[in-house]
Protein backbone atom coordinates (compact mmCIF):
# COMPACT_ATOMS: atom_id res chain seq x y z
CA UNK A 1 0.00 0.00 0.00
CA UNK A 2 1.59 3.42 -1.00
CA UNK A 3 2.38 5.55 1.78
CA UNK A 4 -0.27 8.78 0.78
CA UNK A 5 -2.72 6.20 0.65
CA UNK A 6 -1.90 4.91 4.03
CA UNK A 7 -1.63 8.49 5.51
CA UNK A 8 -5.15 9.63 3.77
CA UNK A 9 -7.20 6.12 5.42
CA UNK A 10 -5.31 7.67 8.75
CA UNK A 11 -7.45 11.11 8.14
CA UNK A 12 -10.44 9.00 6.84
CA UNK A 13 -10.31 6.94 10.69
CA UNK A 14 -10.30 10.73 11.99
CA UNK A 15 -12.63 12.41 9.82
CA UNK A 16 -15.38 9.66 9.85
CA UNK A 17 -15.74 10.36 13.61
CA UNK A 18 -15.65 14.03 13.24
CA UNK A 19 -17.93 14.48 10.32
CA UNK A 20 -20.80 12.88 12.78
CA UNK A 21 -19.80 14.76 15.85
CA UNK A 22 -19.30 18.12 13.90
CA UNK A 23 -23.33 18.40 12.74
CA UNK A 24 -24.98 15.49 15.13
CA UNK A 25 -23.44 16.24 18.71
CA UNK A 26 -25.53 19.09 19.14
CA UNK A 27 -28.63 16.81 18.58
CA UNK A 28 -27.48 14.30 20.88
CA UNK A 29 -26.83 17.32 23.35
CA UNK A 30 -30.46 18.29 22.78
CA UNK A 31 -31.66 14.72 22.89
CA UNK A 32 -30.77 14.85 26.42
CA UNK A 33 -32.39 18.45 27.15
CA UNK A 34 -30.30 20.66 26.95
CA UNK A 35 -30.45 24.46 25.60
CA UNK A 36 -28.74 25.85 22.74
CA UNK A 37 -27.22 28.24 25.23
CA UNK A 38 -25.59 25.11 27.45
CA UNK A 39 -24.83 23.12 24.21
CA UNK A 40 -22.65 26.42 22.86
CA UNK A 41 -20.92 26.40 26.21
CA UNK A 42 -20.13 23.20 26.64
CA UNK A 43 -18.67 22.97 22.57
CA UNK A 44 -17.15 26.22 23.45
CA UNK A 45 -14.93 25.33 26.48
CA UNK A 46 -12.13 23.44 24.89
CA UNK A 47 -12.10 25.52 21.74
CA UNK A 48 -11.17 28.47 24.33
CA UNK A 49 -8.87 26.16 25.83
CA UNK A 50 -7.19 25.13 22.73
CA UNK A 51 -4.72 28.08 22.63
CA UNK A 52 -3.04 26.57 25.90
CA UNK A 53 -3.99 22.83 25.27
CA UNK A 54 -2.98 22.42 21.36
CA UNK A 55 0.35 23.82 21.85
CA UNK A 56 0.91 21.92 25.26
CA UNK A 57 -0.05 18.56 23.51
CA UNK A 58 2.46 19.38 20.90
CA UNK A 59 5.36 19.88 23.15
CA UNK A 60 4.28 16.88 25.28
CA UNK A 61 3.99 14.81 21.87
CA UNK A 62 7.43 15.85 21.16
CA UNK A 63 8.69 13.90 24.04
CA UNK A 64 8.51 10.66 21.88
CA UNK A 65 10.78 9.24 20.06
CA UNK A 66 8.28 8.64 16.97
CA UNK A 67 5.55 11.00 15.90
CA UNK A 68 2.49 8.45 15.59
CA UNK A 69 2.91 7.36 19.36
CA UNK A 70 1.53 10.44 20.83
CA UNK A 71 -1.35 9.83 18.43
CA UNK A 72 -1.62 6.09 19.51
CA UNK A 73 -1.76 6.91 23.35
CA UNK A 74 -4.42 9.98 22.33
CA UNK A 75 -6.74 8.11 20.10
CA UNK A 76 -6.65 5.33 22.79
CA UNK A 77 -8.06 7.89 25.50
CA UNK A 78 -10.45 9.52 23.85
CA UNK A 79 -12.01 6.47 23.29
CA UNK A 80 -12.63 5.93 26.93
CA UNK A 81 -13.93 9.72 27.19
CA UNK A 82 -16.54 9.14 24.90
CA UNK A 83 -17.58 5.84 26.27
CA UNK A 84 -18.04 7.86 29.70
CA UNK A 85 -19.95 10.36 28.17
CA UNK A 86 -22.70 8.20 27.91
CA UNK A 87 -22.98 7.98 31.69
CA UNK A 88 -26.21 9.93 32.52
CA UNK A 89 -24.70 12.08 35.03
CA UNK A 90 -25.91 15.69 33.37
CA UNK A 91 -24.70 18.88 32.13
CA UNK A 92 -21.45 19.44 34.22
CA UNK A 93 -19.92 15.68 33.81
CA UNK A 94 -20.96 15.96 30.11
CA UNK A 95 -19.11 19.62 29.64
CA UNK A 96 -15.77 18.36 31.64
CA UNK A 97 -15.63 15.13 29.58
CA UNK A 98 -16.33 16.55 26.14
CA UNK A 99 -13.53 19.27 27.92
CA UNK A 100 -10.96 16.25 27.95
CA UNK A 101 -11.93 14.54 24.77
CA UNK A 102 -11.63 17.46 22.44
CA UNK A 103 -8.90 18.70 23.43
CA UNK A 104 -7.60 15.63 22.28
CA UNK A 105 -8.85 14.93 19.50
CA UNK A 106 -8.72 18.05 17.84
CA UNK A 107 -4.94 17.78 18.35
CA UNK A 108 -4.62 14.58 16.61
CA UNK A 109 -4.98 15.99 12.48
CA UNK A 110 -2.88 19.09 13.26
CA UNK A 111 0.07 15.78 14.28
CA UNK A 112 -0.95 14.40 11.39
CA UNK A 113 -0.68 17.11 9.23
CA UNK A 114 2.94 17.68 10.37
CA UNK A 115 3.86 14.29 9.04
CA UNK A 116 2.26 14.56 5.53
CA UNK A 117 3.61 17.91 4.52
CA UNK A 118 7.21 16.21 5.89
CA UNK A 119 6.59 13.41 3.77
CA UNK A 120 5.06 15.26 1.02
CA UNK A 121 8.05 17.72 0.54
CA UNK A 122 10.15 14.66 1.11
CA UNK A 123 8.67 12.12 -1.23
CA UNK A 124 7.06 14.12 -3.67
CA UNK A 125 3.27 13.66 -3.63
CA UNK A 126 0.23 15.97 -2.66
CA UNK A 127 -0.88 16.67 0.10
CA UNK A 128 -4.05 17.37 -0.91
CA UNK A 129 -4.52 13.90 -1.45
CA UNK A 130 -4.51 12.30 1.96
CA UNK A 131 -6.03 15.05 3.48
CA UNK A 132 -8.89 14.72 0.78
CA UNK A 133 -9.12 10.88 1.79
CA UNK A 134 -9.90 12.02 5.19
CA UNK A 135 -12.71 14.82 3.75
CA UNK A 136 -14.14 12.25 1.92
CA UNK A 137 -14.63 10.00 4.87
CA UNK A 138 -16.08 12.91 7.15
CA UNK A 139 -18.94 12.93 3.88
CA UNK A 140 -19.26 9.57 4.86
CA UNK A 141 -19.92 10.26 8.68
CA UNK A 142 -22.26 13.60 7.46
CA UNK A 143 -24.65 10.78 5.35
CA UNK A 144 -24.54 7.94 7.09
CA UNK A 145 -25.49 9.52 10.33
CA UNK A 146 -28.17 11.55 8.58
CA UNK A 147 -30.02 8.35 7.74
CA UNK A 148 -29.39 6.85 10.36
CA UNK A 149 -31.16 9.22 12.65
CA UNK A 150 -33.85 9.69 10.24
CA UNK A 151 -34.89 6.32 11.60
CA UNK A 152 -32.90 5.57 14.92
CA UNK A 153 -31.91 7.32 17.99
CA UNK A 154 -29.61 10.24 18.44
CA UNK A 155 -27.89 7.88 21.05
CA UNK A 156 -26.28 6.30 18.06
CA UNK A 157 -24.35 9.94 17.29
CA UNK A 158 -22.11 8.91 20.62
CA UNK A 159 -21.85 4.95 19.16
CA UNK A 160 -20.11 6.61 16.28
CA UNK A 161 -17.56 8.62 17.57
CA UNK A 162 -16.40 6.51 19.65
CA UNK A 163 -15.88 3.58 17.25
CA UNK A 164 -14.38 5.69 15.08
CA UNK A 165 -11.94 7.12 17.31
CA UNK A 166 -10.79 3.67 18.66
CA UNK A 167 -10.46 2.74 14.86
CA UNK A 168 -7.86 5.79 14.73
CA UNK A 169 -5.90 4.75 17.35
CA UNK A 170 -5.26 1.36 15.63
CA UNK A 171 -4.91 3.24 12.55
CA UNK A 172 -1.74 5.12 13.72
CA UNK A 173 -0.20 2.20 14.85
CA UNK A 174 -0.64 -0.21 11.63
CA UNK A 175 -0.90 2.98 8.77
CA UNK A 176 1.21 6.07 9.99
CA UNK A 177 5.30 5.75 9.02
CA UNK A 178 7.60 5.37 12.41
CA UNK A 179 9.23 8.82 11.75
CA UNK A 180 10.95 10.17 14.31
CA UNK A 181 10.28 13.64 15.98
CA UNK A 182 13.66 14.63 15.55
CA UNK A 183 16.03 13.31 12.84
CA UNK A 184 19.17 13.24 14.98
CA UNK A 185 17.28 10.54 16.44
CA UNK A 186 17.22 11.79 20.22
CA UNK A 187 15.05 13.33 22.44
CA UNK A 188 14.68 16.86 22.81
CA UNK A 189 14.99 18.49 26.41
CA UNK A 190 11.39 20.44 27.24
CA UNK A 191 13.29 23.36 27.62
CA UNK A 192 14.51 23.73 23.77
CA UNK A 193 11.00 22.68 22.97
CA UNK A 194 9.12 25.44 24.96
CA UNK A 195 12.00 27.84 23.64
CA UNK A 196 10.84 26.67 19.98
CA UNK A 197 7.70 27.56 21.21
CA UNK A 198 8.66 30.96 22.10
CA UNK A 199 10.15 31.74 18.97
CA UNK A 200 6.78 31.11 17.04
CA UNK A 201 4.55 33.46 19.92
CA UNK A 202 7.17 36.44 19.24
CA UNK A 203 6.94 36.52 15.40
CA UNK A 204 4.61 39.30 14.19
CA UNK A 205 4.46 37.61 10.73
CA UNK A 206 3.55 34.21 11.93
CA UNK A 207 0.83 35.67 14.40
CA UNK A 208 -0.49 37.55 11.58
CA UNK A 209 -0.86 34.98 9.73
CA UNK A 210 -2.51 32.39 12.28
CA UNK A 211 -4.80 35.16 13.76
CA UNK A 212 -6.23 36.14 10.11
CA UNK A 213 -7.21 32.24 9.42
CA UNK A 214 -8.46 31.51 12.68
CA UNK A 215 -10.77 34.09 12.67
CA UNK A 216 -12.25 33.34 8.88
CA UNK A 217 -11.92 29.40 9.89
CA UNK A 218 -13.67 30.30 13.54
CA UNK A 219 -16.45 32.05 11.08
CA UNK A 220 -17.83 28.04 10.77
CA UNK A 221 -18.95 28.08 14.39
CA UNK A 222 -22.43 28.67 13.65
CA UNK A 223 -23.00 26.54 11.05
CA UNK A 224 -21.07 23.61 13.04
CA UNK A 225 -22.47 24.11 16.03
CA UNK A 226 -26.18 25.10 15.16
CA UNK A 227 -26.76 24.80 11.02
CA UNK A 228 -28.57 21.26 11.58
CA UNK A 229 -31.00 23.13 14.01
CA UNK A 230 -31.74 25.80 12.42
CA UNK A 231 -32.27 23.72 9.44
CA UNK A 232 -34.38 21.83 11.17
CA UNK A 233 -36.24 24.94 12.57
CA UNK A 234 -36.57 25.21 8.49
CA UNK A 235 -38.52 22.22 8.41
CA UNK A 236 -35.72 20.34 6.55
CA UNK A 237 -35.23 16.95 7.21
CA UNK A 238 -31.59 15.32 8.79
CA UNK A 239 -31.80 12.82 6.18
CA UNK A 240 -31.18 16.18 3.80
CA UNK A 241 -28.88 18.11 6.81
CA UNK A 242 -26.51 15.19 5.90
CA UNK A 243 -26.57 15.70 2.30
CA UNK A 244 -26.15 19.37 2.64
CA UNK A 245 -23.09 18.31 4.83
CA UNK A 246 -21.57 16.03 2.64
CA UNK A 247 -21.92 17.87 -0.52
CA UNK A 248 -19.83 20.80 1.06
CA UNK A 249 -17.05 18.19 1.78
CA UNK A 250 -17.33 17.23 -1.59
CA UNK A 251 -16.67 19.79 -3.44
CA UNK A 252 -13.79 20.45 -0.46
CA UNK A 253 -12.29 16.88 -1.70
CA UNK A 254 -12.62 18.09 -5.30
CA UNK A 255 -10.17 21.19 -4.46
CA UNK A 256 -7.81 19.70 -2.47
CA UNK A 257 -7.58 16.57 -5.32
CA UNK A 258 -7.65 18.50 -8.92
CA UNK A 259 -6.44 22.08 -7.96
CA UNK A 260 -3.47 21.43 -7.15
CA UNK A 261 -1.82 23.21 -9.76
CA UNK A 262 -4.03 26.29 -9.59
CA UNK A 263 -2.99 26.59 -5.53
CA UNK A 264 0.47 26.68 -6.36
CA UNK A 265 -0.21 29.38 -9.05
CA UNK A 266 -2.10 31.70 -6.45
CA UNK A 267 -0.52 31.56 -3.38
CA UNK A 268 -0.92 31.18 0.07
CA UNK A 269 -2.02 34.75 0.80
CA UNK A 270 -4.35 35.24 -2.55
CA UNK A 271 -5.69 31.82 -0.93
CA UNK A 272 -6.55 33.08 2.41
CA UNK A 273 -8.01 36.75 0.99
CA UNK A 274 -10.14 34.50 -1.49
CA UNK A 275 -11.41 32.59 0.88
CA UNK A 276 -12.04 35.45 3.35
CA UNK A 277 -14.40 36.97 0.68
CA UNK A 278 -16.32 33.72 -0.10
CA UNK A 279 -16.71 33.31 3.77
CA UNK A 280 -18.49 36.31 4.28
CA UNK A 281 -20.85 36.00 0.79
CA UNK A 282 -21.63 32.41 2.63
CA UNK A 283 -22.84 33.57 6.07
CA UNK A 284 -24.54 36.53 4.89
CA UNK A 285 -26.75 34.61 2.86
CA UNK A 286 -26.93 31.78 5.03
CA UNK A 287 -28.11 34.52 7.67
CA UNK A 288 -31.60 34.87 5.65
CA UNK A 289 -32.66 31.33 5.85
CA UNK A 290 -32.52 30.77 2.06
CA UNK A 291 -34.41 27.97 0.60
CA UNK A 292 -33.37 24.47 -0.01
CA UNK A 293 -32.24 25.29 -3.81
CA UNK A 294 -30.12 27.98 -2.96
CA UNK A 295 -28.31 25.87 0.44
CA UNK A 296 -26.53 23.48 -2.50
CA UNK A 297 -24.52 26.30 -3.90
CA UNK A 298 -24.20 28.39 -0.59
CA UNK A 299 -22.78 25.35 0.65
CA UNK A 300 -20.01 24.70 -2.30
CA UNK A 301 -18.42 28.15 -1.00
CA UNK A 302 -17.07 25.53 1.49
CA UNK A 303 -14.17 24.64 -0.90
CA UNK A 304 -12.52 28.52 -0.57
CA UNK A 305 -14.27 29.29 3.08
CA UNK A 306 -12.33 26.16 4.24
CA UNK A 307 -10.40 24.39 1.58
CA UNK A 308 -8.99 27.49 0.75
CA UNK A 309 -8.41 28.81 3.85
CA UNK A 310 -7.14 25.76 5.57
CA UNK A 311 -4.78 25.02 2.89
CA UNK A 312 -3.34 28.81 2.94
CA UNK A 313 -2.48 28.41 6.83
CA UNK A 314 -0.67 25.46 6.52
CA UNK A 315 1.29 26.81 3.62
CA UNK A 316 1.84 30.08 5.70
CA UNK A 317 3.04 28.38 9.42
CA UNK A 318 5.32 25.71 6.90
CA UNK A 319 7.36 28.87 5.88
CA UNK A 320 7.26 30.62 8.82
CA UNK A 321 8.26 27.87 11.25
CA UNK A 322 11.32 25.62 10.86
CA UNK A 323 11.58 21.70 11.47
CA UNK A 324 12.31 22.40 15.44
CA UNK A 325 9.12 23.77 16.26
CA UNK A 326 6.85 22.67 13.58
CA UNK A 327 4.64 20.62 15.85
CA UNK A 328 3.98 23.44 18.04
CA UNK A 329 3.25 25.53 14.65
CA UNK A 330 0.91 23.52 13.79
CA UNK A 331 -1.08 22.98 16.50
CA UNK A 332 -1.00 27.08 17.05
CA UNK A 333 -2.44 27.46 13.80
CA UNK A 334 -5.08 25.02 14.59
CA UNK A 335 -5.61 25.85 17.72
CA UNK A 336 -6.65 29.34 17.17
CA UNK A 337 -8.72 28.52 13.79
CA UNK A 338 -10.49 25.47 15.85
CA UNK A 339 -9.42 27.17 19.51
CA UNK A 340 -10.26 29.88 21.50
CA UNK A 341 -11.85 32.35 18.57
CA UNK A 342 -13.82 29.75 17.31
CA UNK A 343 -15.10 28.75 21.16
CA UNK A 344 -16.04 32.49 22.27
CA UNK A 345 -17.65 32.50 18.33
CA UNK A 346 -19.28 29.21 19.48
CA UNK A 347 -20.83 30.25 22.33
CA UNK A 348 -22.05 33.56 20.99
CA UNK A 349 -23.61 31.04 18.98
CA UNK A 350 -25.70 29.08 21.13
CA UNK A 351 -27.16 32.53 22.51
CA UNK A 352 -27.35 34.41 19.58
CA UNK A 353 -29.18 30.81 17.62
CA UNK A 354 -31.76 30.81 21.01
CA UNK A 355 -32.53 34.76 20.75
CA UNK A 356 -32.29 35.30 16.75
CA UNK A 357 -32.32 31.95 14.89
CA UNK A 358 -30.08 31.61 11.79
CA UNK A 359 -29.49 35.48 11.98
CA UNK A 360 -26.24 34.39 14.29
CA UNK A 361 -24.80 33.89 11.00
CA UNK A 362 -24.44 37.36 10.77
CA UNK A 363 -21.87 37.20 13.49
CA UNK A 364 -19.91 35.38 11.54
CA UNK A 365 -19.64 37.31 8.81
CA UNK A 366 -18.27 40.14 10.71
CA UNK A 367 -15.21 38.09 12.14
CA UNK A 368 -14.61 36.96 8.29
CA UNK A 369 -14.35 41.09 7.55
CA UNK A 370 -11.99 41.30 10.30
CA UNK A 371 -10.05 38.12 8.96
CA UNK A 372 -9.61 39.25 5.89
CA UNK A 373 -8.13 42.84 6.47
CA UNK A 374 -5.61 40.73 8.32
CA UNK A 375 -4.92 38.57 5.60
CA UNK A 376 -4.16 42.33 3.43
CA UNK A 377 -1.19 42.49 5.90
CA UNK A 378 0.58 39.56 4.91
CA UNK A 379 1.37 41.12 1.51
CA UNK A 380 3.92 43.68 2.95
CA UNK A 381 5.70 40.72 4.67
CA UNK A 382 8.50 39.98 2.53
CA UNK A 383 9.56 36.80 4.21
CA UNK A 384 6.15 35.55 2.27
CA UNK A 385 7.73 36.46 -1.36
CA UNK A 386 8.25 33.98 -3.60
Amino acid sequence: MSLPLRLGLYYGAIFVGTGVSSPYLPVWFAHHGLSGAKIGLILSLPMMARAFTAPLLAVWADSFRLRRTALIVMGAVVTGLYVAMALPLGFAWWALVWFAASSLYTTMSPLADVITLSRAARDGFNFGWPRGIGSACFIVGNIGMGAILARGSPELVLVWMAAAVALASVAARLLLPPDPVHEEGHVAQLSDRMAGLSELLRDPAFMTATLSAGLIQSAHAFYYGFSTLAWKQQGIAPSMTGVLWGSAVAVEVGFMWFLEPWRRRMGPRNLLALGGVAAVLRWTALAFSPPLWALFPLQALHALSYAATFMASLQLVQRLSSPRNASAAQAINSSLSGGFISGVATMASGWLFDRYGAQGYLLMTAMCVAGSLGALRLYGMRRLDG
